[in-house]
């Protein structure tokens, strides 16, 4: 067994910076030593998700050892991890669908999944602890499962591949893969941190001519506009039937709506406000992953609008890892502002609160 630090969420709300244990892989696994961890909202949801985890869902590194049964990677490597692990062989995976895989079943993050790798091999205080979305990387080390891992160009920084690993591909995903954004089309983004400013990326990158950024703090609007967007609407707090926003993005769409529109916030109140920014036959997606009851009135959904809850911008880590890194190396994507800062480990409270009061676009810690 090899230790290192880590973050460990208590279960019932805080975490501690302690040392773990783990293990060599074993024949489908791939140890990874962390360079560059991102922080997202998830990463303090799960502070409560009611068990002992190593934190952390974004992460990128070089790999240290490899299972018997790896090929697609060796010692040496520059990855990006990601916690989609498709098995390649369900009816989900068989169509394409590798985010929604039957087994290893990325999303269900209260209890194990058949996408960690073995209990064992993660180890805190003498026993065997879970990684968070099976990958754990608010850790010096990751054992994972080796569908974990995507080799990418050594060029990369570590902080730019690690944040690349779910804010970036969710953002980016949900505008090309999940909504698929046509050139001409119209997009409205609600909420500017770090999936909204990669929504926006994407819906540029799609060829919309028209994305406007909706928020309720000044400054992420200044950053959104840098990112792509054509237009900005300062969202006001007490607008809570959203008529007043709905009625700017009319404003910016020859009185329609946009085509498409975005919740990026965390914020259950605004889970189905993109219903009142869409055009007739528009799109509602709420990306952040929202799911606290909520209530909505059903004339929001009038007429044909669909409203979609996507995971993870339906990333498939063998097409868009690639596509990703290839529009940062062209200049088509801007990775590198999006990292506001970066901290060590024993400042992970500081990035975390950080991020909750929108100070940054996104936050790395760096090994």
């Amino acid at each position: 067994m090899m230790r290192t630090q880590a973050a460990i969420a208590d279960g019932a709300g805080a975490f501690v910076i302690d040392e773990i244990d783990v293990s060599s892989p074993l024949a489908d696994e791939v140890l990874v030593e962390i360079r560059a961890a991102g922080i997202c909202h998830t990463d303090h949801a799960s502070l409560s998700w009611k068990r002992p985890l190593v934190m952390g869902h974004e992460g990128a590194g070089v790999v240290r050892e490899v299972g018997s049964g790896v090929t697609h990677v060796r010692p040496g490597d520059v990855v990006v991890l990601n916690w989609c692990i498709p098995c390649g062989s369900c009816a989900q995976c068989q169509r394409g669908d590798t985010v929604l895989c039957e087994v290893s079943k990325p999303a269900h993050v209260m209890a194990p999944s058949r996408g960690h790798a073995h209990a064992a091999g993660t180890q805190w205080r003498g026993r065997a602890i879970d990684r968070s979305f099976n990958i754990g990387t608010l850790s010096g080390l990751a054992l994972v499962r080796k569908e974990a891992v995507t080799p990418i160009p050594a060029s990369v920084p570590f902080p730019v591949a690690a944040i690349t690993g779910c804010g970036v591909m969710t953002g980016f995903g949900s505008a090309v893969n999940v909504a698929r954004v046509q050139p001409g089309e119209s997009v409205a983004v609600l909420g500017c941190g770090g999936v909204g400013l990669n929504v926006i990326q994407g819906a540029r990158v799609a060829g919309a001519t028209t994305i406007i950024a909706i928020d309720a703090n000044a400054d992420a609007l200044v950053r959104a506009r840098a990112f792509g967007a054509t237009h900005t609407v300062l969202a006001g707090r007490d607008d809570t039937s959203f008529e007043a926003m709905a009625s700017a993005v009319r404003q910016h769409t020859d009185g329609r709506g946009a085509d498409h529109a975005f919740e990026a916030t965390s914020v259950p109140a605004l889970a189905f406000a993109p219903l009142r920014l869409v055009c007739d036959g528009g799109q509602a997606l709420q990306v952040s992953g929202i799911n606290d009851p909520v209530t909505v009135p059903m004339p929001w959904f009038m007429w044909n609008k669909r409203y979609v809850t996507p995971l993870y911008g339906g990333c498939v880590p063998s097409r868009d890892f690639p596509r990703i890194f290839e529009l940062y190396a062209s200049g088509a994507l801007q990775l590198d502002a999006l990292v506001t800062r970066t901290y060590a480990l024993d400042q992970l409270g500081e990035a975390i609160d950080d991020m909750l009061t929108g100070r940054n676009a996104k936050g790395v810690i760096l090994f």
